[in-house]
């Protein structure tokens, strides 16, 4: 049988902590690997995504694509912590209330700032498409915390329709999946339903891993399902019903992003016996905890720093070697380690909005506050999404996010009992970052 889950501690889950690490430094080293601006005679600029032209992306990024590992793990911390809140005596608007201030005060002051300093680099006279360039880097980080807070933010609810039929709910919400993706043609717009539909689906598959569900069953049984999610896979894509390349499937997602969901469900349980020695380790647990407060702001910076890095060496006599070429290649670990560089002292200023405790009320929490929170919250993200990310929208979402971070700080209520002595130790404190869960 497979070793134990999540769902099977009391604490929070090393390996699962682990597995974040690696997918967010991954993602970081794959944007290192993308982001080329060129400078053209004329004077304009342009973004070219090398990785992605590369003829041997498409396989790998099959392998590599772990957008739905980090809502497989987000699902399983999530569901836990909601358990643990409900049993304090806390309530669905708590949760929601917790959940928003976590994630949504990281993303305010990234805004602001870029709003601010690409404002006054627009005043000083940059070009704008170099402005919109730069606005254009805030776009991948925030799509992503749009998507993980719908879907964390339904925990509540699905948590309840996956106690009374866990294995109905992960199938009815598959359905909509694929019904929104067979509608799409006719419907472009409709496209952007599966952003919650399909993250959903793919979180109740950490849901299971967090009620044993993947434990029970055996290795054999594990491989299986793997292997089979993949020939699955490979079968829609290879009849052309979906593009190979799981990048463009990822925005909007498709019904390719829940498979390799399954798959990596699988296989993470698989691993666990191998990941699990190497999370005791004692220099390994420190750096995954240190790594896991601050998360979400080396996600949410990592890629407008490495824009705004790379534009503005465009504007130096900095030697620039065409993208793709083998000194371009050799030139990547210095962009990522100059990237590295760069985020210390942001993650060391601006990381404390994730560390923050936010107390949590057992026994009061007005649901109208949290909801008109919420709705404030993703009226800029909707503009977005429909009309793309620009500088004035920057600005408007940030307004937004700090509105929204006054209406629930304002949400009265004493700290007691459990949920007072979980939101004040840090070493109980949820990870606030990439699929985080409130500990």
């Amino acid at each position: 049988m497979a070793s134990p889950g999540p769902g099977t501690a009391t604490g929070r889950d090393p390996v699962i902590d682990l597995v974040r690490f690696f997918c967010l430094a991954l993602v970081v080293v794959g944007h290192c690997m993308m982001v080329s601006p060129v400078l053209h005679a004329d004077g304009t600029v342009t973004t070219e995504n090398t990785l992605a032209e590369q003829d041997w992306f498409v396989p790998v990024i099959w392998i590599f694509m772990v957008m739905p590992l980090f809502f497989v793990t987000g699902g399983a911390t999530g569901l836990q912590s909601w358990r643990r809140l409900k049993a304090a005596g806390g309530t669905a608007a708590q949760f929601v209330r917790l959940r928003l201030l976590r994630l949504v005060r990281p993303a305010m002051a990234l805004l602001a700032v870029m709003f601010l300093g690409l404002g006054a680099a627009g005043l000083m006279g940059v070009h704008p498409q170099v402005v919109q360039l730069m606005v254009a880097g805030a776009a991948m980080p925030l799509w992503f915390l749009a998507a993980y807070l719908a879907a964390q933010l339904n925990i509540p609810l699905l948590a309840a329709c996956h106690t009374r039929a866990p294995w109905l709910t992960t199938a009815a919400l598959s359905a909509l999946v694929v019904a929104v993706d067979c509608l799409r043609g006719a419907l472009p717009a409709l496209a952007c339903a599966n952003l919650v539909f399909l993250w959903c689906a793919v979180q109740q598959l950490g849901f299971l891993a967090a009620d044993g569900c993947w434990y029970r069953v055996s290795r054999s049984g594990l491989v299986g399902i793997a292997l089979a999610a993949n020939l699955v896979l490979g079968t829609v894509t290879g009849l052309g019903l979906y593009p190979g390349n799981m990048l463009v499937n990822l925005n909007p997602p498709t019904l390719c992003l829940l498979l390799l969901g399954v798959s990596q469900a699988a296989i993470l349980e698989l691993s666990r016996p191998a990941l699990a020695p190497l999370c005791a380790v004692r220099w390994v647990h420190g750096l995954l905890y240190r790594a896991g407060v601050r998360s979400l702001t080396v996600y949410l910076w990592h890629l407008p720093l490495l824009v705004g890095m790379s534009g503005l060496l465009l504007l130096t006599p900095v030697p620039k070697p065409p993208s793709g070429t083998a000194p371009w290649w050799w030139a990547r670990p210095v962009v990522l380690l100059a990237l590295l560089l760069l985020l210390l002292p942001v993650v060391a200023v601006f990381g404390r909005l994730e560390e923050r405790p936010t107390a949590v009320s057992t026994s009061r929490c007005r649901a109208p506050a949290v909801a008109a929170a919420v709705v404030v919250t993703f009226l800029p993200v909707a503009a977005a999404a429909l009309g793309g990310l620009t500088l004035e929208l920057l600005g408007a979402g940030a307004v937004c996010f700090a509105i929204a971070v006054l209406v629930l700080r304002g949400i009265p209520g004493r700290v007691s009992g459990p949920a007072a002595s979980t939101s004040r130790d840090p070493r109980r404190r949820g990870h606030p970052g990439i699929a985080s869960g409130v500990k």
